[in-house]
């Protein structure tokens, strides 16, 4: 008698299985490939400059000597200072829409809040230049200058020339953009909960304000590190609107007025004149460091999302 081996008969359950997991193989080649390009393209300029190069506070392409330090300064601190005015004001909106707002404000300006999202950064680079900048520097620089220089520990922030563009101005460009993504987030979040728990609130004799700061903000506290961290990654990575306001300039400055640099900027700004190899290796260099600072960010939202449940 012969026997037969009955072929494995392939139902939806085990090609939807095989897709997901091609799917997800191909992403983690992907991300692979991505960091060994950066690896080989930016050897020269680590072999040179060794680690250091990260921490190496010069950028000179005439002389080729490169480091990365003035770089990683801007992309931080604009970052910070995008994360700084994001977020509060991101909360106080999603809480106005999602609770305090009648509908028939609240839909049309969620409605326009999720269109700024949809902006090409360089709209908002270019606006930047054109308008903010020139309005900051006659008003708000100016008043600074006046004001806050003489203030002890936060008065050397804000010494430097009116010109409008700077750190600072990089910074808020940043708010602007990634404002439309955390407030969306936060006001799903909102609305997700459950309205027996406003209900039972509101049925002990709880006000509005003890409402949403005891029982609603706690309940969605992961949901808002989790927006918060998303719009953090997009400001790290930010290209063109930085490019347009931030000065390009490769130093570090105490001064938020003064002019600076990012890594992405940087990358955009030079890459195309680079002619010299250590310029450019040095440029890949920069991306590689970015990869690596979006990695340790995107580890540390996932821990503090699992430490806020």
């Amino acid at each position: 008698m012969l026997l037969t081996i009955a072929k494995p008969k392939l139902d939806g359950d085990s090609i939807f299985n095989r897709i997901s997991l091609f799917s997800a193989a191909l992403i983690f080649i992907t991300l692979v490939g991505i960091v060994l390009s950066l690896i080989d393209g930016g050897w020269k300029a680590f072999s040179e400059f060794g680690p250091g190069f990260v921490f190496r506070n010069v950028w000179d392409p005439v002389n080729s000597d490169f480091g990365a330090a003035s770089a990683v300064y801007g992309t931080l601190v604009t970052s910070l200072i995008a994360i700084v005015i994001a977020i509060p004001v991101a909360i106080g909106t999603a809480i106005f829409l999602a609770e305090l707002a009648p509908r028939w404000i609240a839909l049309p300006v969620s409605k326009a809040i999720e269109l700024l999202a949809a902006v090409p950064s360089i709209i908002y680079g270019m606006w930047g230049l054109f308008v903010f900048a020139p309005w900051f520097s006659e008003g708000f620089q100016m008043w600074a200058a006046m004001h806050l220089v003489g203030l002890p520990l936060i008065g050397s922030w804000f010494d430097g020339p009116p010109i409008g563009i700077g750190l600072l101005t990089a910074g808020i460009i940043l708010s602007f953009m990634i404002l439309p993504i955390v407030t969306a987030l936060t006001r799903d979040a909102l609305q997700s909960i459950p309205n027996v728990l406003r209900e039972a609130a509101y049925g002990v004799g709880a006000t509005p304000y003890e409402v949403i700061t005891r029982v609603l903000l706690p309940k969605i506290k992961s949901a808002v590190v989790s927006a918060g961290i998303l719009g953090l990654g997009r400001a790290l990575g930010e290209t063109m609107a930085v490019a347009f306001v931030i000065g390009g300039a490769n130093r570090i400055e105490t001064s938020l007025f003064m002019p600076a640099s990012s890594i992405s900027s940087t990358i955009a700004q030079q890459f195309n004149e680079a002619t010299n190899p250590m310029h450019i290796s040095s440029l890949i260099g920069l991306g590689l460091v970015l990869f690596a600072i979006t990695v340790v960010v995107m580890g540390t939202a996932r821990y503090l999302t699992r430490a806020s449940k």
